[in-house]
């Protein structure tokens, strides 16, 4: 862990980083939104234009819900996601004509959106309507807020303990660090048992590092059960994202525990969705009462919705009584579903939310003895604060050495935001990190280089993955070097791509398909990803592999995308193509080689690598991956196809 900065405090720093980048993050939204047209702002995912309205109904706090659904377009992607903000608005005068809410729920074509009214405004009757996803404050509001309380708290005797260890102004017990305990699961290898163990102890800190295909979520579920087993207090786990929440939700479930989603799932999964604190709050034996209370709430606002604008003092005061006895019953329905909702919480035996997620009003005043963060080498360390604050014990489960997360608004990719709490902890306390060093996806010489370059050499194959390859075939890796062969990259509007490296890779598939066709006509046909670091590129081969009529029978077996696209994937075979191809021996984030073990780390029995050795030979990774494929025969160069 690097020293702490003498001119300002642990928090102030974080505080004035998260600055930063929430200026920054507007800057961009208002660039790429308030200044984009209706159509751009809908082809950016950011606006659902046209929609129709359907049921509304009044809930907690007199909030007024309303489903909305798109009209048209319906197969067009967006960022829309649980708890976002958004502006309902008409195209009469969409300037004025609008109102702002928070999405209470959204999947596929059908969104909710909660409006903090009784009713909608008279505009939204004329016109057409649309929905815009505005800039998420209550995000950073989050974050900035769990920094104030950190710092105030750190001084705040037993309380802050755990607060000054991980920010290392105070050391972890030596007591702690001492005791042994002894777990044993058979389905475990020896390094998993042991991260386990350590999380079974009174140690008030564990890391889990986890490194690619060596089972960290399967580990770090059955450590879970094994701490549920032996404390029976409940557990608060989060992640960065929603899609990481689901997995962990789905397995804890398969897994035999009792589980609560806080928040609304990305994945389209039926058993997912009843999981959710919603869900099961609606199938509470309690809530037959608030329905009936529901129903007859709305019957009498719907009875008042039916008087005229112009009516007199009797009807005025007519209609003041029925929204008061809606209002009257709207209060006990609330009793109600807070009954329910203590109910659900006290009693489950795991709560599963984002980071964000987990300050949620309804598990907002509520701490737990465990705090499990996966996928914490991903988390923005200000994001990690808010289920902190929560926890007496803290697992952090990730790998450093793989995708960071993402941060706009520092380009220097190992400082500010970049440099995560994950990281620094892995570094302070050495002790507390449990390695995963057997590894059950790849062949062992596809995970050779990326062990010798960054685990030290520690990761080990299975005996069930270490020599499997292709039918066929017995070089498990190719690295294809295009240097002379006039493969030149292209930048255009700061996008970077290279037209013959992408004709090339399509070409070198076509063969390897035509190969493959030969030799697994009778078996389950392999599973080919094509990455690329650049996106433009990344496109680009999407392009000309989809049009290609060779390739076409095959598109079922092929995904093609980014390296951030892939993480968490794996594929029978995998396409690298590095793009990078100048006479200035410039990569751009190729330095950044976290992503690099993403993008080999994926391939199962065959890794292919396309690249300039002049351009990127330079760089220490890139030359100890150019000397590895020499040593080990896997080395080709171009002339053998040009």
């Amino acid at each position: 862990m690097r020293p702490l900065i003498q001119y300002m405090e642990y928090f102030e720093e974080l505080t004035s980083l998260l600055d930063q980048e929430q200026h920054y993050d507007r800057a961009q939204y208002e660039t790429l939104l308030l200044k984009s047209s209706l159509q751009e702002r809908r082809a950016q995912g950011m606006t659902w234009f046209p929609i129709s309205i359907g049921e509304s109904e009044l809930g907690r706090g007199d909030y007024l819900t309303i489903s909305v659904n798109k009209v048209n377009n319906l197969q067009e992607g967006d960022k829309f996601r649980f708890g976002m903000p958004v502006s309902l608005f008409s195209n009469h005068d969409p300037e004025y004509d609008r109102i702002d809410g928070i999405i209470a729920f959204v999947r596929g074509n059908t969104m909710r959106i909660s409006f903090r009214v009784d009713e909608l405004p008279d505009w939204s009757r004329r016109g057409k309507l649309g929905v815009d996803l505005l800039f998420d404050e209550n995000a950073y509001r989050e974050m900035h807020d769990a920094l104030r309380k950190a710092k105030e708290l750190k001084s705040a005797g037993q309380q802050g303990a755990l607060i000054r260890q991980l920010v290392g102004e105070q050391v972890l017990p030596a007591a702690a660090l001492q005791q042994e305990l002894n777990y044993t699961n058979e389905n475990c290898n020896a390094s998993q048992n042991s991260a386990i163990q350590h999380i079974l102890s009174e140690r008030p800190l564990s890391i889990l590092h986890g490194p690619p295909g060596t089972g960290k979520t399967t580990t770090l579920i059955k450590g879970i059960a094994a701490l549920l087993k032996q404390e029976k207090r409940q557990i608060l786990v989060v992640a960065p994202s929603n899609i990481a929440v689901d997995v962990l939700t789905e397995r804890l479930d398969a897994a035999g525990l009792s589980v609560v989603r806080i928040g609304n799932p990305v994945k389209v999964s039926s058993h997912l969705q009843e999981l959710t604190l919603d869900a099961q709050m609606e199938t509470h034996r309690a809530n037959k009462e608030a329905k009936d209370l529901s129903k007859q709430a709305r019957a009498y606002t719907e009875i008042a919705h039916k008087y005229k604008r112009s009516f007199g003092k009797n009807e005025r005061e007519q209609r003041k009584a029925l929204f008061d006895e809606a209002h009257k019953l709207r209060k006990e329905i609330e009793r109600v579903q807070d009954y329910i909702l203590q109910d659900i919480l006290d009693h489950v035996q795991v709560v599963t939310a984002t980071l964000v997620g987990a300050n949620h009003f309804t598990i907002r005043d509520r701490t737990y003895a465990t705090v499990v963060i996966d996928e914490a080498a991903q988390a923005l360390e200000p994001a990690c604060w808010i289920p902190i604050l929560k926890a007496s014990k803290l697992v952090l489960a990730g790998d450093h050495l793989q995708l960071p997360p993402t941060v706009k608004s520092h380009h220097n990719m190992y400082e500010g935001l970049n440099n995560t709490l994950f990281e620094k902890l892995v570094r302070k306390y050495p002790a507390e990190v449990s390695l995963l060093d057997m590894q059950y996806r790849m062949h062992e010489q596809i995970m050779q280089y990326p062990s010798q370059a960054l685990y030290q050499g520690k990761l080990q194959a299975a005996s069930t993955v270490a020599g499997w390859t292709l039918l066929q075939d017995s070089a498990p890796i190719e690295f294809i070097d295009t240097a002379g062969s006039g493969f030149e990259e292209t930048q255009l509007d700061s996008a970077i791509f290279n037209v013959e490296e992408a004709a090339f890779l399509r070409k070198h598939l076509s063969q390897t398909i035509a190969s493959l066709a030969a030799a697994y006509h009778e078996k389950p046909f392999p599973s080919i990803g094509v990455i690329a670091p650049y996106r433009r590129q990344a496109a680009f081969l999407k392009e000309i592999i989809t049009e290609d009529e060779q390739l076409r029978p095959f598109a079922a077996f092929i995904q093609i995308n980014t390296i951030d696209s892939f993480q968490g994937q794996e594929k029978d075979v995998i396409y690298i193509s590095l793009t990078r191809s100048n006479s200035g021996q410039q990569i751009g984030f190729l330095s950044d080689v976290r992503r690099m073990n993403v993008a080999m780390t994926r391939a199962k029995k065959k890794l292919i690598i396309i690249g300039d050795s002049s351009t990127i030979g330079q760089h220490p990774f890139y030359q100890g991956l150019l000397s590895f494929a020499e040593s080990t025969a896997q080395y080709r160069s171009i002339w053998e196809w040009v």
